[in-house]
Formats: C-alpha cells, structure tokens, sequence
C-alpha cells in the first residue's frame, strides 16, 4: 500500500500486512486482486535484489508514505498530480541514482518537498542473506545527501557498490525508464542501445567482453597506423641522408682548412704576446729611471720642511700668547661691564625712591581732596532731604493709572489680534494670488511656445510683433498679431485642417481694421526696419457668425463632425476674415468613414472643399464639359497650431486674479487701520507709564536720599582714617639715598682700577701680534721656494705614473693575450708552455682523414706573414659555399635514428602480429543493435528513430523490446512510467496483455508499470499488486485506515440491504 502523511509517522506493521496512511491530502492505500498479501520473507516469491519496501518522508508531494509492492507485476495508478511518478523518483535517487537522470531537476535538495528542511527516502531489497534497508536523508541548505545501510552511517560509493553487487541499473533505460526519459529511448543510437541491452540481460563480464574486444581492436588499428607511419618515415630518412652524402664529403674538405686557420689563429695570439712584452721591458726601464729623480727632489725637499715646521710650532706659541691675552682682556673688560651694570642699578635705585615718595604725597593730597567733596555732597543731600514734601497721598493716583493701564493693554491685545487675523488672511490671499499667476503663466508659456515657432520660422514677423506691442499707441482701431497667434485649437489633433486650409502667408500676416492703420504699420515695418510681413484688413461687415449654407446635422450621415470654423476660436475680426477669404464656415470635416464613401459625398452634397481624416478633397465643375472634377491631396503635420490654450478659462483667472487684488487692498486697509489703532494705544500706555514712574520715585525719593546719606557717612569715616606722615615718609627716603650713594663710589672706585688693568693688557697683545707678524713673512717665503720645488716634483710624478699606468696597461695586456693564448691552446693556468706545441685535427667520423699534423714552429713568425697565410686559407675555405655545420650534424643523428627506428619497427610488427593472431578484424566499437518495425501489412520494415514513428507507435516500439527482454532479464525488478500514453486503445490493450502475460510469470524478476488510467475490461492476473494513489482533502486519517473493517462493513451493508 502506498501511504503519506502530515503528521508524525506510525509504528511498520508485520510484513504480511500493508501499512496505513497517515495524510489524507497525498495518497491512500492500493488494493490487490488478491484477498492477502504474500509473504516478503520467502524466497520462491521475490528474487535477489527486488524491492520490498519503499518509504518517503517530506518526498516531492508527500509528507510520510510507505509502499509495500509485489514480488511479480506492480501495476501504479492514479490521477495526474497525485504522486506516481514521485515513486520512480524515490526509487531512482533511493538507490543511489543522479538527479539529473529523471529529467526534473540537477539538484537533490528540489526533490525535498516545499517548505521543509530535510527529506528522506527508504528502501528495503530482498537479500537471501538478510534484506538490505538503504536510508538517504537529503539537506536542502546544503544540498547534501547522507547515507545509512541497515540504518548505519557510510558513503555513497559503498551504497553504489551494493546496489550493482544486485546488479541493479537505475541509469539504464532497459531497466529504468522514468517518465521525462521515455521519449529518451527512441533516441539511443544502435550502439547504445546494445550496451544498454547487454547490461540488462548479460551476465556482467558481458559488457567487459565487449569493451576489451574494442580497446583490442583501438590498439590494433592504433599499431598498424604507427607501423605504416614508421615505415614511412623511414624511407624519408635513408633518401635524405643519400642525398646530403656529398654535402658532408665537401663539409669535411672545408674543417681541413678551417683546422689550419684554427693553428695560424692559435700561434697568432702568441707572436702578439711576445711583441707587448718587449714593449712592456721597454716601458718600465724608463720607469724605474723617473722613479729615482723622483726620490732624488724629494730628498732636497726635506730640510725647507723641517724649516717650516719650526717656524709654524713658533707661530704656535705666539698665537697661543696672544690668544690667552686676549681672553684675560675680555675678562677684565667683563668685570668693568659688571660694574657698570652695579652702579645704573644702584641709579635706578635712587630713582624709583624719589618716584614712590612722589606718588605717596599726590595720593595724600588725592585723599584731602576726596574727603573735601564728600562732605560737601553729603551737605547737598541733607538740604534736598529737608526739602522733600511729604509722599503720603500719591498711592490713590497710582492706583488709578494702573487700572488705565490694564484697560489698555486690554485694548491693545484686542487690536494685535485682529491683526494677525489679517495678517493670516493676506497670506491665504497671497497664496491664492500666486497659484492663479502660476496657472497665467503656464497659458503664457505655451503662447510663448507659439511665439518661438514664429521666431524660429519668420523671424521678420516676430520682430514685427514685438515692435507692434510696444507702438500700439500709434493706431486708432484694433490691430491684431499675426493669426497664428490668434488662433487657439480647441483639440491639437485638428490643428492639420487649419494649416492646410489657411496658406502659411496669411498664418504669419497681420489683421487691421482700418486701411489708415494698416498703411502706417507697413510704412513702419517694411519701409524703415526692411521687415518682409505680411498685412490684411477685416471685412468692414462681420463674417464672423454667418451660419452656413447647410446645416452639420445634414452632413452628420456621411461621417462628418464640424466646419472647420467650430474648430478654434480667434477674435471677431481674425474670424471674419478667415470666413470671407477661406469660407471656413462652409468647409466640413469628416473622419474615415467619409473617406470611405467619397464618391457619394462628392455627388450627393455638390461641396466644394472637405477634409477626411488625413485627407483634403476639392470639387470643381468643368466650364467645357460641366462635368464634376475632384482631386485629394494628403494632409501635412501641423507646425504652428498644436499648441492649445484656452483663452476663456486665462480670462477667467484674470478676473479671480483682480478679485484677489482688490480683497488684498481691503485687508491692507484694514491693516493701516489697525496698526494705527496700536500705534495711538501703545503712546497711551507709554504716557501711563510714563506718569506711574514719576510718582513711585516721588514716593520713593526721601527713602533713597536718607540711604544715600549713610553711604556717604561711611566712606567719609574710612577716608579720614586712612591718613599718611609725609615727614617721615621723607626722612627714610633720604636716609636710603645717601647709603646707596656711599656704595656708588666705592664701586666707581674699583672700575678705575680695571680699566688701568685692561689698557696694559691690550699693549701687551700689540706687541705679541708684531712678532707673529715677522714669523709668518719668513714661513710665507719659505712656503714659496718650498711649491716650486713641488711643482718640478709634481711634473716627475705625473711622468712616472704616466709610465706606470702604461706599464700596468701593457702587462695587463700581456696578460690578457697570455690568457687567450692559453685558452686557444687549452692550456690550464698551471701549465708551462712547452717549447713546441702541436694540435692534430680531429678524426672524422665514416673513414674521413685528416691532414697530417703540424707544429708551431712550422708556421711563420710574424703577424703580417700569418695574416697573409690566415687570408689565404679562408679564401679557400670560403670557396665550399652552401654548407650547413648542422647538416653532419642531421646526417650523423639520422644514421643513429634510422638504427634505433629499424629496431624499434621490428617490436612493433612482432607486436603486431601477436595481435592479428588473438582476435578477428572486425570493428567492435560499431556494434549495435537496430530496432526495425511496421505497423501495418503493406509497408516495409523501418529502424526506430525519434522522428519517423508517432509517438504511440515508439511507445508500443519500446514496450515491445522491454517485453522481449523481461525473460532474459538479469535484473531484480524494472520501472516504466506512463509508457502507453500516446497510444491508441487497439495497441495499449494488447501491449497490456503483453505485460501482464509476461511479468506474471514463474521466474521473471518484479516490474513496476505506472500509469493515469487504464481500459475497461482489461485481464489480470492473481500475481499482480494494484497500487491505487488517490489525493484529495477528504481522504481519511491514516491510523483510521482498516482495510479489514472496510470488508466487515460492506458485508453489513450488503446483508441488511433487503430487508431495508
């Protein structure tokens, strides 16, 4: 039974029972044919690897559910959307299969049903050893998978490894043909088809046969391939080496001269040596020569140094003299400094005394003063005390002027309330005022919008216009701007019609009404400014309001909607005008549908002129023939007229506009008013004010003065006692001064003495510095004869190291030439060189000599002869042009190659034919199987493909292949999922027999066949297990699911029914 719950899961019952569903929304139990289910535990009945049971726990649609199937046929039905196919998905993923396989999804986590974190799918196989139980539980967040064998953790690989121990195969589609892939097993090419088929019913070395057979046969192909490619390559090899043969006889001609060249190049830097060291013995005898003039001047250089030296240690002394003088001046001058410095000090002294007694006799003559004033001002202030009337009586007039103030202040807070209630209408007013400007504005804008097309277009005109709005003045009767301006659409879609009708020459022109105002615009306009515009006048009897000849509700039948006139306003003159000139009021407009019946409008209404939707008609009679001519040309977008304004609603914001003004100016009144009110009530209270101050300080003025009085008092006492002796201030001032000045001159005393110290110092010092002066005259010259001497040493010196550096330079050399020498002979830098010295040729490979050998001594001695000799044999070797030194080189790898190639061509061949002696040669890998059908008697047979068949015809193609492998059939169990949809009712009830004839058999391994519906009056067969799916919300509870207690209750049923 198949079951799924909501709800936590119930205890397994015994396995000869099926388990109950738990949730009523996914799926119920199925029913069987048979009254019992078999028994799972005996082997006759399930065969190894078989499926037992299968549990899903937050699966797809279901939330828990356990499907027990049969040992033979499990036939799975239910409705689309029920949950069938989520068994095939449980089963595939159960046993280890990819997501990717059932064609749903590439990940695991979407099998996990919405909203849960974690699912997990069970399934039990039939093992004779012990079933074997495999739990995958699935992470969403991670999209992992964990593993449990007989409810113990392992690895997927090990689950993978049981399952094809069962020789189980949920990748193949011989085995396992899920839903999304059915259409999937017409598409296998023939050589898929066989590895399917032999996994599916050969023993499992079968396939392995089979994939040797073909690596055996790569492996062939792929030696035969290298053997001819060796071949090959090396006959190119032996043609080339006999081609270049010669070449390398020439080459080995040339290396003969090139050795001999090679010997005059090795003698060559020896002869160059020998010649630079001559010349380096010549060199450093005249060295040595200079080296002794040199150490000859030097010597007669020493007794003037020592000279110069005692003089220079005299001058020393002298300076050390002087030096010590001058600090013992500086010292003494110091001290006279200090003394100085005491003696302004004791100065200032005296100084700041008289200052401070001077101060203390202005302070007491500040006091006398001081106390002088205030007894006057306290006299001052007794004679006012006496003098103040008596305040007694004042209280009753304070009382009453500060009940007036409290009455106007309650006036003025009347009056700054009203106020504001103004202020905050003039702001509401204000707001208004600007809201109704914007809205002028915008109509002013898009006027403005107008304008700037005809400046862009007629700039003559535009400059017209804004000379006529500044010179209005000038004319007597109504001047209009050009008709453009004027004309307002009242819908921008119809601005076509009007540009069309009205010529753009009398767009831009502009409209009098008097011929006199007319003349002086364009005297104005086009005589003075050179301004081309144009001008009309306005009929002298309106044409404004003429009715036309025939009324719009006549014309209403052939699609008509207006006269061109109903179209927009203008002023009366502009309109009469356009009436008199164009006849506007007599121009109907029409839409499609006039178009469509023009023929009838033209013969029936006899109009001259009218406009479709995106087209002008003009009607004409011949003169000759009188006969009707009309002709249509297509409308032109319109430029100037799509800007709409509505004049009638401008008028009416200017009018609310002058409203608001004049109520502005009421509330302003009210205002002046107001404040003026204020202004008048806050002079009042000030005077109020004013009057209550003057009487609180006569109140409080005799009280004041009386403090003012004590206050004086006080100060006066504190001034009097602080009093000052001047005479004695004066006696110590004087006594301080006259010690101080006994002290000034013992120290002028002393600075005497200093300066009659410092002057014989400083005579001292002059003499010291005479006799430095004769020392440094003598040094001076002495110094002089002493730079000539150096200068003639100097020019010995440059001389000798001249010849030193060209000693060092020539060795130098010698020694670079030695090295090279060395290095062309290769001699190490240890070895002496042999009086002879000989260098053979090398031996030359394939019986080539070399020439015989030959000695240094056997070639010339000097540069030019083995310069000569050099040029010579180059010569000659440069004569065995177009050789490459790489080409022995090819030649002798190529020899060593052909060897190596020739052997390794022999392996081969042997390995070869090892080869063709194991196996026949046949193409393994191109084996395959083709399926070849016909559906009907009068066709030929055809391969199944994906395109030539129907879809039912595939279907009943596989179904057939499937069934011819199921006794064959090495597997423990097979799935096919709504494999006769398609089909046609003849086909599906014959491929059903098939299946259950089949399946049902002894022997035959377990086979699951899902399906949404089946035919009426189909066979079954005792074997067979009914898995009914039902989803809905009505189903039961699964603990109330009892398949027994649903028998005993239909047997009631069933037996009470007649005596009901």
């Amino acid at each position: 039974m198949a079951t799924s719950s909501g709800k936590t899961s119930t205890p397994t019952p015994p396995a000869s029972k099926r388990p109950l569903a738990k949730d009523p929304s996914s799926e119920v139990p199925s029913k069987k044919k048979s009254s019992a289910a078999p028994p799972l535990s005996l082997s006759g009945h399930f065969v190894e690897g078989s499926i037992v049971r299968i549990l899903m726990e937050n699966f797809l649609t279901y939330d828990i559910c356990e499907v027990c199937p049969g040992p033979h046929l499990n036939m799975i039905i239910g409705a689309n959307g029920t949950g069938k196919s989520s068994i095939v998905c449980a089963i595939c993923l159960g046993l280890a299969g990819k997501p990717a396989f059932m064609g749903r999804a590439d990940k695991v986590g979407f099998f996990v049903k919405r909203g849960c974190s974690k699912g997990m799918v069970e399934i039990e196989l039939f093992r004779s050893s012990g079933n074997l139980i495999i739990t995958r539980e699935i992470d969403v967040a991670k999209n992992q998978s964990f593993w449990f064998i007989n409810k113990k953790s392992t690895t997927q690989k090990v689950v993978e490894e049981q399952v094809a121990a069962l020789n189980i195969q949920v990748g193949n589609l011989c085995q396992f043909l899920p839903q999304d892939k059915v259409g999937e097993f017409a598409k296998l090419s023939k050589i898929e088809l066989l590895e399917a088929t032999e996994k599916s019913i050969g023993p499992p070395e079968m396939h392995q046969y089979h994939c040797e057979l073909k690596n055996f046969r790569e492996k062939e192909k792929q030696l035969e391939t290298s053997c001819k490619e060796k071949t090959e390559y090396l006959e190119k090899m032996v043609q080339r080496n006999e081609r270049y043969k010669q070449d390398v006889e020439r080459f080995y001609e040339r290396k003969r001269h090139l050795d001999l060249i090679e010997m005059l190049e090795a003698k060559r830097p020896w002869v160059e040596y020998e010649n630079v060291r001559q010349e380096y013995e010549e060199v450093k005898s005249a060295r040595d020569r200079v080296k002794d003039e040199v150490r000859k001047l030097k010597d007669g250089q020493i007794p003037i140094t020592r000279r110069i030296e005692e003089i220079e240690m005299q001058r020393h002394n002298l300076e050390a003299q002087i030096k010590a003088k001058a600090t013992d001046i500086k010292e003494t001058s110091q001290k006279c400094k200090q003394k100085q410095d005491v003696i302004e000090r004791k100065d200032k002294h005296i100084e700041e005394l008289q200052q401070a007694l001077t101060v203390k006799q202005n302070a007491e003559l500040d006091r006398q003063r001081r106390i002088s004033n205030t007894r006057k001002m306290i006299e001052d202030l007794q004679n006012e005390l006496r003098t103040t009337e008596n305040c007694v009586n004042l209280q009753p007039q304070i009382d009453d002027i500060t009940n007036d103030l409290r009455r106007v202040q309650d006036e003025k807070e009347s009056c700054e309330s009203e106020i504001i209630d103004k202020l905050k209408e003039r702001e509401t007013l204000e707001k208004e005022k600007k809201s109704v400007n914007d809205q002028i504005v915008q109509f002013d804008n898009l006027l403005n919008q107008k304008e700037d097309k005809l400046r862009q277009r007629y700039r003559d005109t535009y400059d017209a216009v804004l000379w006529l709005r500044n010179n209005r003045d000038k004319f007597k009767q109504g001047v209009y701007e050009p008709i453009m301006l004027m004309i307002n659409m009242k819908d921008n879609k119809n601005a076509k019609y009007i540009e069309n009708h009205i010529p753009s020459n009398d767009l831009r022109a502009f409209v009098f009404e008097s011929q006199e105002d007319m003349e002086i615009f364009l005297k104005e306009v086009r005589d003075n400014k050179k301004l081309r515009v144009n001008a009309v006048i306005a009929p002298r009897n309106s044409y404004a309001d003429r009715a036309p000849s025939r009324s719009l509700n006549e014309l209403k039948q052939y699609g008509f909607f207006s006269y061109l006139r109903e179209l927009f306003d203008a002023p009366a003159p502009v309109m009469s005008y356009l009436c008199s000139q164009y006849h506007i009021h007599e121009v109907p407009v029409g839409t499609e549908r006039t178009r469509e019946r023009i023929e009838r409008v033209i013969q029936e209404t006899r109009l001259k002129q009218m406009y479709t939707a995106e087209e002008k008609y003009v009607v004409k009679t011949s003169f000759y023939s009188n006969k009707v001519i009309s002709s249509n040309t297509s409308l032109k977008v319109a430029q100037f007229l799509t800007v709409t304004v509505d004049l009638e609603q401008r008028r009416h914001l200017e009018e609310h506009l002058k409203e608001i003004n004049r109520k502005l100016q009421a509330v302003e009144s009210g205002l002046i008013a107001l404040r003026e009110k204020s202004k008048h009530l806050e002079h009042k209270d000030n005077e109020l004010r004013q009057r209550k101050k003057e009487l609180l300080e006569r109140k409080n003025k005799k009280r004041q003065l009386e403090q003012k009085i004590s206050s004086k008092l006080g100060s006066l006492k504190l001034m009097e006692q602080d009093t000052c002796n001047l005479e004695e201030e004066e006696r110590k001032a004087n006594t301080k001064i006259k010690e101080i000045n006994v002290q000034k001159a013992k120290l002028v005393t002393e600075l005497t003495n200093l300066i009659k110290i410092c002057t014989s110092l400083h005579i001292q010092k002059v003499d010291l510095v005479l006799q430095n002066t004769t020392v440094i005259s003598e040094k001076n010259k002495l110094e002089s004869d002493y730079m000539a001497a150096s200068s003639q040493l100097r020019v010995k010196e440059q001389h000798f190291i001249e010849l030193d550096e060209n000693r060092q330079r020539l060795l130098q050399k010698c020694k670079e030439l030695m090295r090279r020498a060395r290095q062309v002979c290769n001699l190490g830098a240890e070895q002496t060189v042999p009086q002879e010295y000989q260098t053979q040729v090398p031996n030359i490979p394939n019986g080539h000599s070399s020439s015989p050998p030959m000695a240094f001594q056997d070639l010339p001695n000097t540069l030019d002869e083995i310069d000569a000799l050099l040029t010579e044999e180059r010569s000659r070797a440069s004569c065995f042009t177009g050789l490459n030194p790489t080409v022995v080189e090819e030649y002798t790898k190529r020899e060593e190659e052909i060897e190596q190639l020739t052997e390794e061509l022999k392996i081969k061949k042997v390995e070869l034919d090892k080869y063709r002696e194991s196996i026949s040669q046949e193409d393994y890998d191109k084996y395959g199987i083709r399926i070849r059908v016909k559906f009907r008697s009068s066709t030929q047979l055809h391969e199944l493909t994906p395109h030539h068949q129907s879809g039912g015809e595939r279907s009943v193609s596989t179904m057939l292949y499937l069934m011819a492998l199921q006794e064959l059939n090495r597997c423990p169990f097979r799935v096919v999922d709504e494999i006769n949809q398609g089909m046609d009712p003849i086909n599906e009830r014959r491929v059903f027999e098939m299946v259950v004839n089949t399946a049902c058999k002894e022997n035959t391994s377990q086979y699951f066949f899902i399906t949404p519906k089946l035919l009426q009056n189909l066979p079954y067969s005792e074997k067979m297990t009914v898995l009914f799916v039902y989803n809905g919300p009505h189903m039961l509870e699964p603990n109330r699911w009892n398949l027994k207690a649903f028998q005993r209750r239909r047997r009631r049923i069933t037996f009470t029914q007649p005596s009901q």
